[in-house]
């Protein structure tokens, strides 16, 4: 069998490097310097183009090099053809810790302070008092940062397409529930998978529904806001703030305004970086998983797309 690896953006020196050593008895090849793609039964993906997948007529697998698969264009592979992603447990911890730490950066004034500190200019003011949260996806990384808020002390709501079930989680599911949902919240974290569906979400109809003081916080996938509407939102004090880990555009660029509003924290996608090693070691056993025509670990629901 060959593994076709097709990682854009990545440091793929090195992952071909781990892979080599994890499965030395696959033949890995890199697009597009391939010899018979004919040959080709696993493809390891992250925004791959998306005329790929024509050329691959035994395709059996795909492997996302992420948690998440939208960088896969799931419409264009075959029926036959299975899709998994990756899951480190790792992953969940560093972004329940990346959203707890801003929530209380912002309820404890820290960008305030750091910007008097510029001026030189004392003024002691107390906590904000917020302390509802509001979840979008109750997923693995959403159910785990929502346990995090709540051992902090925080009153927790989460949002999904199905009704979930967590303790000490007010739990709300459907559009129909939207509304209610985000009536009260304090701080809106989006934690969704990128779909048809919740592309676009973060958007002017559902900045209506949220109080005047709610700081927004996306570290889900950049598409899934629509930034426009979010700098608009601001503006207009219709939001509070925004912390941003992703954007449609990365690196983002520098004339963006994100950069320099007063009201908007800007990071690098760094919430949440998986490791390079437990992501070897699920993609080796997958490639076993297809050699025996076996289950693979972490295999996606392509009907939900994740």
């Amino acid at each position: 069998m060959s593994v076709l690896v097709c990682v854009t953006g990545r440091n793929n020196d090195k992952l071909m490097a781990k892979l080599s050593d994890a499965i030395p008895d696959v033949k890995i090849e890199q697009w597009p310097h391939c010899e018979d793609l004919n040959r080709v039964q696993f493809v390891l993906a992250w925004n791959a183009p998306d005329d790929l997948w024509q050329q691959l007529p035994n395709l059996k697998v795909v492997q996302s090099y992420g948690a998440g698969v939208d960088g896969i264009a799931l419409d264009r592979l075959k029926p036959c053809v299975s899709v998994a992603r990756i899951v480190d447990q790792q992953l969940s911890v560093d972004m329940a810790e990346y959203v707890l730490s801003h929530v209380l950066a912002h309820k404890l004034r820290h960008r305030e302070y750091a910007a008097n500190q510029n001026e030189g200019y004392w003024k002691p003011r107390r906590a904000l008092g917020g302390k509802e949260i509001g979840i979008l996806g109750l997923g693995e990384l959403g159910t785990v940062t929502a346990e995090a808020l709540v051992r902090h002390g925080f009153s927790v709501r989460g949002w999904s397409r199905s009704q979930k079930a967590l303790p000490n989680v007010s739990c709300y599911a459907g559009e129909a529930q939207l509304e209610t949902f985000l009536s009260e919240v304090d701080y809106l974290v989006c934690l969704l998978p990128l779909t048809q569906q919740t592309k676009g979400i973060l958007n002017a109809q559902l900045f209506s529904m949220l109080p005047a003081n709610c700081v927004v916080i996306n570290v889900a996938r950049g598409q899934h806001l629509v930034e426009q509407d979010l700098l608009a939102a601001l503006d207009n004090n219709e939001l509070g703030g925004a912390v941003l880990d992703v954007f449609s555009t990365e690196p983002l660029p520098d004339n963006h305004p994100f950069w320099s509003h007063s009201k908007v924290t800007v990071t690098p996608h760094v919430a949440a970086v998986t490791n390079m090693d437990t992501v070897v070691a699920q993609i080796a056993a997958n490639v076993h998983a297809c050699l025996d025509d076996t289950p693979l670990e972490n295999q996606v629901n392509l009907s939900k797309g994740y």
